[in-house]
Formats: structure tokens, sequence, C-alpha cells
């Protein structure tokens, strides 16, 4: 073998090595998180919630507070412990019209002057707590200026059947609310109500019409 013949050989061995070492295409070192993984305890959860929930913990954004994680996207609503455990996971009623603005000043309005394009449930984090509404029923105040609440299913009309709608295997007969985040009874009594119901929380709304990583890039 030539002199020239080693050198094209030894380079072409370094080049190959180099190409097993490199990571597959489309792959890149972001797409392992720095942040640690969360319990979801065996509950179906998006890539979405996943994600959100360990920024939370990893940033410890929620300071110490239980928080809680809706995924509109999903229909779902995750309420974790100060410590970051997962204390319980249902099904939700949400904003009829997608989106993830209010309307300012909705709060103030009759609820019957709110049209359907506006009843939309807001994404964003927000600083929640422990209240009443009008009617004297407790709920957890999300945005007490917007009207925006967690609450139990209400008996209201029977043509909306929302307990058969928070029942169903299917996500988009979950969007009915006029933007509160409306979870089954029993859900609200054993987990709600002992875990944000005593003092402040936090509360993640997720987007859907912007990515979620927006949500928390925005925040740090």
């Amino acid at each position: 073998m030539t002199f020239i013949n080693r050198i094209s050989h030894s380079l072409a061995a370094v080049i190959l090595s180099m190409s097993l070492a490199a990571p597959a295409a489309g792959k890149t070192a972001i797409d392992s998180p720095p942040w640690p993984q969360v319990d979801f305890a065996g509950q179906a959860a998006s890539a979405d919630a996943r994600y959100a929930a360990s920024r939370v913990l990893s940033a410890s954004d929620h300071q110490g507070l239980p928080f809680v994680i809706v995924d509109k996207k999903d229909a779902r609503i995750f309420v974790f412990g100060p410590d970051g455990q997962l204390r319980g996971a249902s099904a939700a009623l949400l904003g009829l019209a997608s989106g993830d603005h209010s309307i300012p000043g909705i709060g103030a309005r009759e609820l019957s002057r709110i049209l359907p394009a506006e009843r939309t449930t807001p994404a964003g984090r927000f600083l929640s707590q422990p209240g009443r509404n009008l009617q004297g029923e407790e709920v957890v105040w999300v945005k007490h200026s917007e009207g925006l609440a967690i609450h139990r299913l209400r008996p209201g009309n029977s043509l909306e059947q929302r307990a058969q709608r928070l029942a169903s295997s299917t996500t988009d007969d979950n969007r009915i609310s006029l933007g509160c985040v409306v979870v089954p009874v029993a859900f609200y009594q054993s987990v709600v109500a002992p875990v944000l119901g005593k003092n402040f929380s936090v509360v993640y709304v997720l987007p859907e019409t912007f990515p979620v990583q927006a949500l928390f890039d925005a925040l740090d």
C-alpha cells in the first residue's frame, strides 16, 4: 500500500467512526429534555401535559404550592400536590369556543350576553384561590375578574347532557361551558376541594392555538 493510499484509508476510517458516533438525522441533544420526568401514576397524559409538568417542577415554578395542569386539547385536568405528586386526574368540560384568549371585560357581562364565539377557556399561568360564586357555591377561582373558575358539575339544560359528555371517550363534546373548567362532583369533592380549596395554587391552562413550549418560554 502506498503512502497516499494509507492516508486515504486512515481518513476513511476516521470519517466512518465519526458518522457512527453522530446522532441520527433529526435527533439532537435537545430531544432529551434536561428536566425530570413526572410520574403520572398510570394516568393517560399527552406529551404536552407531561412536558408542562416537567417544566413546572424543574424550575419550581409552582413555588411550593399545589398546581394544576388543564390540557384543553385532551379535555383533561391533572391536580398535583406541593410535592409534585399527582393527586388526581379527570376529564373536564371547557369553553365552547376554541381559543387561548378571553374577551376583555367578559367577567362583568350577564351570562346571557356572552356570545358562543366568546366562550373560551384562556391559556396561561394563573394564581388561583378558593372562594364562592354569586350563588354561594364553593369554587376555585382561576381568574376572578373574568369569572374563570374550576367548579363541579351543576344541573343544567338537559339538552347539553353534561354528565354524558364528561363520561364519553371523545374530547370534542367536552367543549360546552362558558369558559370555566367543569369537573365531576366526586372529583371535585375528593381531589379539588382538599388540594386546591384551602389556599392558593397555580393553574396552568395549556394552549391550543400555539405550542405549549411558547407558554413556558414566556414564563422563563
